[in-house]
């Protein structure tokens, strides 16, 4: 008789997938067992392998929701407007706050891109290429002159916008100094006055 998915499997995944992120995080992905995340996680080591075969299924999944989920907050940004530049700062609004609790999630991203299987960072690597070339349009669509003139721009000035917006979980505390939406802002204005200045 074949074995049926209770109820909360979904939830429970989920509940794994968060708490082995923070644990990857926190402890490093290469010094962290199996053993130790099940503690972690509160539950036995058998019922994570119910879930998932080893650590690098678990990484995977981590991984690869967390950029699909990204992707879709990207997707969804309406961008058809005739300001550009307003387009501009919704996205980077939306991106910033979709960062929001994935702090984890965010770190162990590297992790993955160094020890998963090929096919599986391909997968992971395309989803972050759709990411860039949504933010890539819409930079072009602000200076769209520049970058017919200098197209190798274009890519560097993309990639410093994920950049300023990627490390903020490093220095950002919440309650001190500025707040999500006001260095969302910050950031728009930066790269909003650093690409007409180019």
């Amino acid at each position: 008789m074949a074995r049926t998915v209770a109820r909360d499997h979904a939830q429970k995944r989920q509940a794994i997938l968060k708490t082995a992120a923070r644990f990857f995080a926190e402890n490093g992905y290469d010094r962290s067992s199996m053993n130790q995340l099940s503690e972690a996680c509160g539950i036995s080591k058998a019922l994570i392998y119910h879930y998932y075969n080893g650590k690098e299924a678990l990484l995977f999944d981590i991984v690869k929701n967390h950029l699909e989920s990204l992707l879709g907050v990207m997707q969804a940004v309406d961008r058809s407007g005739p300001d550009a530049e307003e387009n501009l700062r919704t996205l980077i609004h939306a991106i910033l706050d979709a960062y929001r609790d994935a702090d984890a999630e965010h770190q162990v991203q590297n992790a993955a891109m160094t020890v998963l299987p090929a096919s599986e960072r391909s997968y992971l690597a395309n989803l972050q290429q759709q990411m860039v070339a949504i933010a890539a349009d819409t930079l072009a669509s602000v200076t769209p002159g520049l970058y017919e003139t200098s197209p190798k721009r274009l890519r560097p000035v993309t990639m410093s916008m994920f950049g300023m917006l990627n490390w903020f979980y490093m220095w950002h505390r919440k309650g001190k100094g500025i707040s999500r939406q006001e260095y969302a802002d910050l950031v728009a204005d930066l790269m909003l006055k650093g690409v007409r200045g180019l």
